[in-house]
């Protein structure tokens, strides 16, 4: 099974230095989170629910936030038709640690249960 360090040095260039410093980033703000490649990216769970991630799309980096509709920040997007909601880069330099960091606080106190999605049959429940 690859690691995210592998995932992360078989990036080209700019995008490996995106994963590098977002990886940085979620660890420091979530140490207790499992982090490990799954659905084939780097994503950290919480008590076995997926709270953050990034993957490497065609034209940039997109750290995504499973619950992140509900953070209500302007400078996240929607993404999907659950609660997720998303950043793209193109450039290490576009990375806001400030806002980072207070996403990733946000992504510890406002889940939303995808662990048991398929469970409740595509039925979303907030437990945090």
């Amino acid at each position: 099974m690859e690691t995210i360090q592998e995932y992360n040095n078989k990036q080209a260039q700019a995008d490996k230095a995106i994963c590098y410093a977002l990886f940085e980033e979620i660890n420091l703000a979530l140490p207790e989170a499992e982090s490990k490649i799954w659905h084939p990216h780097p994503v950290w769970f919480l008590d076995g629910n997926p709270v953050a991630g990034y993957s490497k799309l065609k034209d940039s980096v997109r750290l995504l936030f499973w619950s992140g509709q509900t953070f209500e920040e302007p400078g996240l997007q929607v993404e999907g038709k659950f609660k997720a909601a998303e950043k793209r880069y193109t450039s290490v330099e576009q990375i806001n640690g400030t806002d980072l960091q207070r996403w990733l606080q946000k992504s510890r106190d406002i889940q939303w249960d995808y662990k048991n999605i398929v469970k409740r049959k595509g039925v979303l429940e907030r437990i945090k």
